[in-house]
């Protein structure tokens, strides 16, 4: 089985999966935590094993983080390790809405992780768009 597992600082990674579920229904092969204001990394990193606990040597992960190296991703990594799932994990940093949902909707249909990695990737890179408002200027003018 793949699993799609969101870690992060504050309410982000809940709020994201709590989003995601709007869109995709709810999936045991979603799964989040974070790291709350005044919690330890220790809390954060048993809070983590618990939610991986029934997460086989054979499965495979998704991990989706909010930020590159910070306290969620390093101790997820580091208990992912410490369980032997490192080689059977994609990680990715700098989550967004529209490559969360693409994990989790399309995780199953490739068997190439770097394929899926690519896309991804791509699909969290066109997420971020400049939305132009145009100017009230044009109809100013008309008056």
């Amino acid at each position: 089985m793949k699993y799609v597992v969101m870690v992060s600082h504050g309410e982000f990674a809940p709020g994201l999966h709590s989003a995601v579920k709007m869109m995709t229904g709810d999936r045991t092969d979603v799964l989040s935590t974070s790291l709350k204001d005044g919690m330890s990394a220790d809390q954060f990193a048993e809070n983590f094993k618990e939610l991986v606990k029934d997460i086989k040597e054979d499965d495979q992960i998704i991990l989706l983080a909010d930020i590159l190296s910070g306290s969620p991703f390093t101790n997820a990594l580091n208990v992912l390790s410490e369980k032997g799932q490192l080689g059977n994990t994609l990680v990715i940093a700098g989550m967004n809405m529209p490559l969360a949902i693409t994990a989790v909707l399309m995780k199953d249909n490739f068997d190439d992780l770097n394929v899926l990695k690519e896309t991804l990737l791509s699909e969290g890179r066109n997420g971020l768009v400049e939305f132009e408002v145009a100017s009230d200027e044009d109809e100013d003018d008309d008056l």
